[in-house]
């Protein structure tokens, strides 16, 4: 039999630069992820996901490779990321490590060749095109960063593409040489023993051939942009079709090893649910995919409950990966916080505890077990490109990558040096030393959690069944054939109460809920999970006035 692992398994986030830096440069590094491992083991989680380490000029930090087979020497070393997969695995955690194929840096020796000429052994392995007759760029293409997504190259009088940043032009992936020559770089890896990768904007892989316009978008019309990208419908940029084919040929590449795990980051703001179940559908593709879905300032029952219906109907045998925070996105107790009344820890213990609780896999990010809030950047501070760019109307991703927090020490013991990203007063305050232990701390919230969803066959692999309750109530049982657990949260800082019908036994960490005389009370962020005797129940919520 096949050894999911993956399937249910939690994966903790780790961005290199701002986890541990042994070194005191300031910037994280591999022997410092090394140091922390154990604490990372004790949360509970199956798989860690390192952001890339690959040698790179660090203008996108690290998302611009120019060597898909060497280590950045700002981490360290080829042996010290072999050091850090033994001691990953000899404490039982999977490592995966974000693989970048869709761009490289400009610098890569690939684009260096190809750009040179038309003539050369690599000219066609980026995306060159003409211009049209007035000089323009080949199509009305926009970058995710701001700008035409189209850059003039002089040498061969023609644009190559790129949809992020200038400095990362677009691979060619209709050229079967391309697809190959990424392949060798991910089979090094493989036979270094990483357990899997993160595919970073893996539904961009493939363009359209024909470099046909995108239309508009008819939702953003009257909306006030930040950046134009969002104007457009994009079919034509991204989500082709013609990528399934390169995702089954990741695949089998995968399968020639054991135990090996594809989860693929689809960027898409109008079809990332469907692309997930398209991506995951059947065993020849992605084993599991996330989306912005959960990453969004959007925060209801109604709107998580869509979520997961959404995809399990178009992919039955698709596999999600849940997540509300990561390196892209403002952390989810900022983005949410409206929701969080005066108590943020309860908060935060209920974000994971209603994470926990979703089937599929899940990730969390590296601070989230703290209740760990955004930092509030200053524009001399920043360091993304396209935050730079937008600002102030976009503070960008500098705010969430901040360093981890250990202790209330200068720098928060991430380093005896100056960090790259400030550590100030409002997050040091969240530091593991002062939560570690300590009785209701958001620390010991999720330790207990993720325990408790581990030994949990109906958490890990069970079904979904929603139950009809009023907003801001969200109530589901998660069930397999031996097991049935009823899972429920008070999405509000208010406290409400619910008549019910419901019998059954209190598991697991609750949240400020007690159920008596078919009266169940949630507190404020309050939650709970019960093994329920009968073969239903019922919710309803209790109007203000009614007794």
């Amino acid at each position: 039999m096949k050894n999911e692992w993956w399937r249910g398994a939690t994966t903790y986030q780790i961005y290199p630069r701002s986890f541990q830096d042994d070194d005191g440069n300031g910037v994280g590094d591999l022997p410092g992820i090394t140091r922390r491992l154990s604490y990372v083991a004790a949360l509970g989680v199956d798989a860690i996901w390192l952001s890339p380490v690959f040698v790179s000029p660090m203008e996108d930090m690290g998302y611009d490779v120019s060597d898909y087979t060497d280590i950045d020497p700002l981490f360290g070393t080829l042996a010290d990321f072999d050091t850090l997969v033994g001691e990953a695995h000899a404490l039982g955690l999977k490592v995966i490590i974000d693989q970048v194929l869709s761009h490289t840096a400009a610098v890569h020796p690939w684009f260096v060749e190809s750009r040179a000429s038309r003539d050369n052994p690599r000219a066609d392995w980026f995306v060159w095109a003409d211009a049209r007759p007035d000089g323009t760029p080949p199509n009305n293409w926009w970058g995710n960063f701001g700008g035409s997504a189209w850059e003039w190259e002089p040498r061969r009088q023609q644009y190559y593409l790129h949809n992020f940043l200038i400095s990362q032009p677009d691979l060619n992936f209709h050229l079967p040489a391309v697809q190959e020559a990424l392949l060798d770089t991910m089979r090094f890896w493989l036979e270094r023993g990483v357990d899997g990768f993160r595919l970073d904007t893996v539904n961009f892989y493939v363009h359209d051939a024909q470099l046909r316009d995108n239309p508009p978008e008819p939702s953003t019309v009257g909306q006030h942009l930040i950046n134009p990208y969002n104007a457009q419908s994009h079919l034509y940029d991204k989500t082709r079709p013609e990528n399934i084919a390169v995702l089954q040929r990741l695949r089998a590449l995968c399968d020639e090893y054991e135990d090996r795990v594809l989860i693929g980051e689809v960027g898409d703001e109008h079809r990332g649910i469907q692309t997930m179940a398209e991506y995951t559908r059947g065993d020849d593709r992605l084993h599991m995919a996330y989306s912005f879905e959960l990453l969004i300032p959007a925060y209801s029952a109604t709107h998580f409950r869509e979520a997961v219906q959404d995809f399990f109907a178009a992919a039955p045998d698709g596999w999600p990966s849940w997540s509300f925070s990561n390196h892209d996105v403002m952390r989810h107790t900022s983005r949410w916080q409206a929701h969080a009344g005066d108590d943020h820890e309860r908060f935060a213990r209920q974000c994971g505890a209603m994470l926990a609780s979703m089937q599929g896999s899940i990730g969390l990010y590296q601070g989230e077990e703290l209740g760990q809030t955004d930092t509030s950047m200053e524009f001399h501070e920043l360091t993304d490109p396209p935050a730079i760019r937008f600002w102030p109307d976009w503070t960008g991703r500098d705010g969430c990558r901040t360093p981890m927090v250990w202790d209330d020490g200068e720098h928060g013991g991430f380093s005896t040096g100056k960090p790259w990203l400030p550590v100030k007063a409002a997050q040091k305050a969240r530091n593991v030393a002062a939560q570690e232990g300590r009785q209701g701390s958001v620390l010991e919230g999720y330790r207990a959690m993720l325990h408790f969803r581990r030994d949990s066959a109906a958490l890990v692999h069970g079904q979904t069944r929603f139950i009809d309750v009023d907003e801001p109530v969200l109530a589901f049982e998660r069930h397999t054939d031996e097991q049935r657990l009823l899972c429920v949260f008070n999405l509000s800082a208010n406290p409400c109460t619910l008549h019910t019908d419901l019998v059954g036994t209190s598991v697991g960490p609750q949240g400020f809920a007690s159920l008596a005389d078919g009266r169940l009370e949630l507190g404020a962020n309050g939650y709970a999970f019960f093994v329920p005797e009968g073969p239903t129940c019922t919710l309803r919520l209790v109007a203000a006035g009614e007794g």
